[in-house]
């Protein structure tokens, strides 16, 4: 945490707030909004975490999903500032940088304004995901970087490994039926196929954190936060992550979940198209890569459930009930399980 004495590229702080963030990633010390003199910054702590094996250990490997410092390459290389070129989509402008006596990695970046991503409507995500397709469209034939994450899915949603899940548990079968349960079974039993497949896809230069808490609507357009995973992926793995993920942790009413899937589909295809990017198996390459992303997810909240441990998400999730995160959950896992029908063909 900065302090009076800190040396800033808006001056001395005056003030500074926490900001909510994943605790439990290593790669992060800490993000903080601070007000001083010269206005208001943002500042990001990026640590290499400790040697350890935990789910969300930093890696100093530049290939591996969780790479401390990628984050700060995507800023200083100017990725970050090019990514939505001939797009609305921008990224925070970088301030200034430091080197930590202690090896890690202070990013000085712009405190932007506007409408957080978790009070859009279905229009504005629909317009930034026609952007999205404009520009992941282009970034098809961006040059691959040595710090880019390669093979990010297989990494991120295969490394977790759940043994004896209790599919049939009571208290999960109240609220998720038979045939869903026997779908996410089989969605966790087949990860690897959708993680072969989704690697054969057409590949372009992805986000890979494409979700609301890192969406604010400025005046300019949309700025686009949190490079950290950044790297290669398939046409249409950001997308399926933000349909998801905008209705995963309540952030939207999981009523709203058809109208949405079909409009930020629709959009994002309608944008890949404009850019003269072929859309013939978009929809299936959207299916592929969203189950592939959660196939992790069921088995780890039966097994937490069994364990009576939290089901729902530690740093954003609002509730803390079981049974309502359940019954809210139900419409997006049946959509994930008809997204792994589609992708494996059954």
């Amino acid at each position: 945490m900065p302090d009076s004495h800190t040396t800033t590229p808006i001056g001395p702080p005056t003030t500074w707030e926490p900001l909510q963030h994943n605790t439990a990633n290593q790669t992060t010390g800490g993000i903080w909004r601070v007000t001083a003199p010269g206005g208001t910054a943002i500042l990001k702590h990026l640590t290499p975490g400790t040697d350890t094996q935990d789910h969300w250990a930093a890696s100093d490997d530049p290939r591996h999903w969780n790479y401390w410092k990628r984050e700060y390459l995507a800023y200083t290389t100017g990725t970050a500032a090019a990514y939505g070129h001939h797009t609305s989509i921008t990224a925070p402008a970088l301030l200034e940088t430091t080197e930590r006596a202690d090896g890690t990695v202070e990013l000085w970046i712009e405190a932007v304004d506007g409408l957080h991503g978790r009070d859009w409507t279905t229009p504005a995500f629909a317009a930034f995901a026609h952007d999205l397709g404009r520009a992941q469209a282009h970034h098809t034939s961006t040059p691959d970087q040595p710090w880019h994450s390669r093979r990010w899915l297989r990494q991120y949603a295969g490394r977790a490994e759940y043994t004896h899940i209790p599919w049939h548990h009571p208290v999960a079968a109240e609220h998720w039926p038979t045939r869903l349960r026997e779908d996410l079974r089989m969605i966790w039993e087949h990860r690897r196929d959708l993680f072969d497949l989704a690697e054969t896809l057409p590949q372009t230069l992805c986000h890979l954190d494409v979700w609301p808490m890192n969406l604010v609507l400025a005046d300019t357009g949309p700025v686009l936060l949190d490079w950290a995973f950044t790297g290669r992926g398939a046409i249409g793995e950001d997308i399926a992550n933000l349909i998801a993920d905008t209705f995963l942790d309540g952030l939207r009413p999981v009523t709203d979940l058809p109208e949405t899937e079909q409009a930020l589909t629709d959009a994002y295809i309608n944008g890949l198209a404009e850019a003269g990017h072929p859309t013939d198996h978009t929809r299936k390459a959207i299916a592929t890569t969203g189950a592939a992303k959660y196939a992790w997810l069921a088995p780890m909240m039966l097994t937490r459930l069994d364990a009576g441990q939290d089901v729902g998400s530690a740093s954003y999730d609002a509730e803390t009930d079981h049974r309502a995160i359940l019954y809210r959950r139900r419409p997006i896992f049946e959509m994930i399980a008809t997204w792994a029908r589609t992708a494996l063909d059954t």
